[in-house]
């Protein structure tokens, strides 16, 4: 029994590590994270969340990151041939009280003539501008791929 109760207890302490959310006044960024990319990669894809619990809109309209040359807000578009470009794109919308998503095959921050390679288990600094609510300081923890994220992103058409 005091098992039990030692590991829920440690369950219960170690939670706010698992937490990787960032708040900006009305805005919540939720687990902003970069699939470990090959170790060769010139570029990576991040990802994450916006929540906008606000009665207003905001754009995201920036990003930038010392752990690569150029950091910037991009989409993902798949041509008649099948083949992925990402296209930069100058402001992401984020709407009153909806929660906007930047994932694989859409929206997402792109890091471009990255300085070091990415591990996994690494944090990224980063900052997300925003139009109305201004700079917000986040972390990009830089996580074990899941299918069909990383690995090959850094090849991609820009």
């Amino acid at each position: 029994m005091n098992r039990i109760i030692g590991a829920v207890f440690a369950l219960f302490l170690a939670a706010p590590a698992f937490a990787h959310e960032f708040t900006l006044g009305d805005l919540e960024v939720g687990h902003p994270h970069i699939p470990a990319p090959i170790a060769s990669a010139k570029s990576a894809g991040g990802y994450l969340s916006i929540t906008n619990g606000g009665e207003s809109a905001d754009r995201l309209i920036g990003a930038e990151s010392d752990a690569a040359d150029k950091t910037e807000l991009h989409t993902s578009e798949v041509d008649a041939e099948g083949v992925a470009r990402m296209i930069h794109v100058p402001a992401i919308d984020i709407p009153a009280g909806e929660t906007v998503k930047l994932e694989r095959g859409g929206l997402h921050v792109m890091f471009m003539g990255l300085k070091t390679p990415l591990a996994e288990g690494d944090l990224v600094k980063g900052t997300l501008i925003f139009e109305k609510a201004g700079r917000l300081d986040v972390e990009f923890s830089v996580d074990a791929p899941k299918d069909g994220e990383g690995h090959g992103h850094g090849d991609m058409a820009h």
